[in-house]
């Protein structure tokens, strides 16, 4: 979620890169940092920790100033929050700079390259590895175009960049890689800008191209040439943006959930934002307040929630249960309080909520206060009430204002912040080795990838197979183990917005009830990954095809197994057994919402549904 901007020509460069910082500092305020080129004064670099007033502090004892630049504000992915880790990043010959959006995969292995050449590495970022990369191909074509060309192929994960060096002043090189970042191109008279984000220029230029996935543009003050990594040109007319502050919020895109669906893969790379060392293996909450000792006391969890947040919980406790050894109860808030729960000194509460306003989880939080039992909360809304109600910290997602009241991006990034927790718990109580969690840590690193993938390859077939049910009266939804409960949160979905009734089941219970149900008029959506109970998923489709119900299958890539029993199946990418959730779940959000398109219904604001639930 950090926020870049660039500008070339007239002004001073200064200027428009902080003012548009400004606007974008939401997506980053941990640290900020300049590098403006004047031919005069040279290169300035200028970096600060903490919220952009700071690096503001900065320039105004130490000026810079020049007709080329670029800026970036920061959320942490690799390395703490220091001002040597913050952006931008110079090659090792100090000529290059680079600011970057996004997470590079594949980075130990690349600055393990580059170290074994000689080179010494000043911070902990995957940003520097660019920068240095990048370097070391200039060295060898003397063309920054052609050196960000070759070193871009070379990144495994979603990126944007962009870079400029002072051996060819006035210009700057731009890339995008992956859909974890977007890149917006600003044209104006005699000059041009560049950004993550459309409010950072609507000061400047209304005409605007977007980058696509792995497309490079070299842009001047007079110029902006656009070619894919390959080489190719390629001609994109602008577009004119009227500006309209929900228009400009929603983009292209016709609703605010298909804009979150989208939103997704950046989301996930959001909540991962300065929580991981995959050198060391480890996992740092920063605002956890709980240090080892009070981790490891812990031996039973109360998770509770609401709604979507539930079947998150249900996720939850999975991956806590299976990497951190911890026993875990699942209760919908709304009960939790009632039931007279008995807690104990070893019990720690979990509340997950996207809004931190829900009634009823701040309850169940109230009670396990009484009940000097200590909370964490995982929560979307910073300063919420369930975030100042936690006494063992804060767990927040950072997935940005979600608008759609069926929850899309919140629920995906619960999942990823159960999963931070999870590792995190299971440091504290010493039952994975640095070696185990790093292979975790590597699966999820690649998790926002593999997301935006998803998306963009099951696209068209949800929407195609919502043209096949639309008029269904009722579906049924099942899942096994870890995926159970997205058999619940896909069933959510389709009633929540589609108004069609649905039920979510484990699949080994179908035949003791919901069985009855199935002929072939139902449409069953099975979610089978080839996980270790993949064979028992595929025996109950067969199960349903021989009932002749309508089974949608949810496979991992490559299973033809699958494929030969299922009337439709739609693939995922292979991940860790504990992360399929994150991914088989965007298929069913995809097929909800085009169902509730087709069929007339208001997809942001369902019927009879709210937000946040503040009364019981």
């Amino acid at each position: 979620m950090c926020g870049i901007v660039g500008y070339v020509g007239l002004r001073n460069a200064t200027d428009v890169v902080v003012g548009g910082l400004q606007r974008l500092e939401y997506r980053g305020y941990d640290s900020a940092g300049i590098a403006i080129y004047d031919p005069a004064a040279g290169l300035q670099l200028r970096r600060s920790v903490g919220k952009l007033s700071n690096l503001m502090i900065r320039l105004h004892e130490a000026p810079a100033s020049g007709n080329l630049g670029i800026g970036h504000t920061r959320w942490a992915t690799h390395g703490g929050v220091t001002e040597v880790n913050a952006h931008p990043h110079r090659d090792q010959s100090g000529d290059i700079v680079v600011i970057q959006n996004g997470i590079v995969e594949n980075y130990l292995e690349l600055k393990g390259r580059l170290l074994e050449q000689g080179y010494s590495f000043h911070s902990q970022t995957d940003t520097e590895v660019i920068a240095y990369l990048v370097g070391d191909y200039y060295r060898v074509c003397g063309s920054l175009e052609q050196a960000v060309r070759r070193a871009l192929p070379e990144l495994r994960g979603g990126n944007a960049i962009v870079a400029f060096s002072v051996r060819e002043p006035g210009q700057l090189v731009v890339a995008r890689l992956g859909n974890a970042g977007g890149v917006v191109l600003g044209l104006g008279e005699g000059e041009n800008f560049v950004a993550s984000d459309l409010l950072a220029i609507l000061d400047y230029t209304r005409d605007v191209i977007f980058l696509e996935d792995r497309e490079l543009a070299v842009v001047t003050g007079d110029a902006l040439q656009i070619s894919t990594l390959a080489g190719a040109p390629v001609e994109r007319a602008p577009a004119t943006v009227q500006w309209d502050p929900v228009s400009a919020a929603k983009g292209d895109y016709k609703h605010f959930m298909q804009k979150e669906i989208y939103e997704q893969p950046r989301a996930l790379t959001d909540v991962l934002r300065g929580r991981i060392d995959l050198e060391a293996g480890t996992v740092n909450l920063e605002d956890l307040s709980l240090d080892d000792a009070a981790l490891h006391r812990v031996s039973r969890i109360y998770a509770t929630a609401c709604g979507t947040a539930w079947h998150a919980a249900l996720v939850g406790k999975f991956m806590i249960e299976s990497l951190a050894r911890v026993r875990v109860e699942v209760d919908y808030a709304s009960e939790f309080r009632y039931r007279q729960p008995i807690l104990g000194d070893d019990a720690l509460l979990l509340a997950i909520s996207q809004s931190g306003e829900t009634v009823d989880t701040l309850a169940a939080m109230e009670e396990a206060r009484e009940q000097r039992v200590p909370s964490v909360a995982i929560v979307n809304a910073i300063g919420a009430q369930a975030a100042r109600l936690a006494d063992g910290g804060p767990i927040y997602l950072h997935a940005g204002p979600e608008i759609g009241v069926a929850s899309t991006k919140a629920f995906t990034s619960m999942l990823v912040a159960n999963f931070l927790f999870a590792l995190r718990l299971a440091q504290a109580r010493k039952v994975l080795t640095p070696q185990q969690a790093r292979e975790q840590l590597q699966a999820l690193i690649e998790l926002p990838r593999k997301a935006a993938q998803v998306l963009e390859q099951t696209a068209q077939q949800c929407e195609a197979l919502a043209e096949h049910f639309y008029h269904a009266s009722n579906a049924l939804y099942l899942g096994r183990q870890i995926n159970y409960p997205i058999a619940l949160e896909g069933a959510l979905k389709l009633k929540e917005i589609s108004y069609i009734h649905a039920e979510g089941y484990p699949a080994g219970e179908m035949k003791h009830g919901p069985v009855a149900l199935i002929d072939e008029a139902l449409p069953v959506v099975c979610i089978a990954p080839r996980d270790p109970i993949y064979a028992k998923m595929l025996s109950n489709v067969e199960q349903v095809k021989a009932r002749h119900g309508q089974v949608i299958a949810i496979a991992t890539e490559g299973d033809t197994q699958m494929a030969a029993q299922a009337d439709h199946t739609i693939f995922v990418p292979e991940t860790a057994p504990l992360l399929t959730p994150v991914l088989t779940v965007l298929p069913l959000q995809l097929l909800s919402y085009h169902i509730a398109v087709l069929r007339g219904c208001d997809v942001d604001q369902p019927r009879n549904l709210a937000k946040s639930v503040t009364v019981e």
